[in-house]
Formats: C-alpha cells, sequence, structure tokens
C-alpha cells in the first residue's frame, strides 16, 4: 500500500467516524447534546475536506476544480442520498413502509444517473 493511501484511509475513517459521531449527537434527543454533536459533525468534515487536499498533495495531482458537470454531479449525489434517506426514515421512523420504499427506490435511481453523468454512454 501507498504511503499516500495509507494517510487518505486513516485521516478519512477519524473524519468519518467523527462525522457519524456528531450526527448521533446531535440527532438522538435522549443524549441531550446538540451542539457539542455539531461540533463534531463539523470538525468531521472539515477534516474530510483537509484528507482530499493531503491526499492530492501526497499524489502530485492538481487541485480540484470545478466545472459545471462537477457541480451538477455533487447536486445529483446529494438529491439521490437525501431521497434515499428520507425513505427510510419513512420505513423506519413513521411506519409507512410502502411510501419509503417508494422514495428509497427514486433514490436508487437517482443514484443510477450518476453512471451515465460521470462516465458517458459509448457505442
Amino acid at each position: 500500500m501507498k504511503k499516500s493511501s495509507f494517510v487518505a484511509m486513516l485521516l478519512g475513517t477519524v473524519s468519518g467516524m467523527l462525522f457519524a459521531l456528531g450526527m448521533c449527537m446531535a440527532l438522538i434527543e435522549e443524549w441531550h447534546s446538540f451542539t457539542p454533536g455539531l461540533v463534531f459533525g463539523c470538525a468531521g468534515i472539515l477534516l474530510g475536506l483537509i484528507t482530499v487536499i493531503i491526499w492530492r498533495k501526497m499524489e502530485h495531482k492538481p487541485p480540484i476544480r470545478l466545472s459545471g458537470k462537477s457541480v451538477l454531479t455533487m447536486i445529483v449525489g446529494i438529491v439521490g442520498t437525501l431521497a434515499l434517506g428520507v425513505g427510510m426514515c419513512f420505513c423506519m421512523v413513521w411506519d409507512k413502509m410502502i411510501v419509503g420504499i417508494l422514495i428509497g427506490l427514486v433514490g436508487i435511481l437517482v443514484w443510477l444517473c450518476l453512471i451515465p453523468l460521470t462516465k458517458g454512454i459509448k457505442n
């Protein structure tokens, strides 16, 4: 394993754990720790961004340039993720299985739209 991959794996794992713990702290009311949860979640997001920057420098890659296509790709990914999450909430929290499954399937279909958006369609 390359050094850059190992560093990215470690930093990515720590940032993911911070973000997940922060979201649990913020969203589970019984814990009564909304503000510290936001701090942990933001720290996880910030460490994730720092991880990308460090990994790109170690791999000698140029900085990320935002184009219209990359912004559209991010928006489609976020919409798909939110739709799948809302579908899961409908199923697990609000006991509305049919609606939740349909919304979750829409989220998965939106994710599938990412394949032709990023890779393109070729003969």
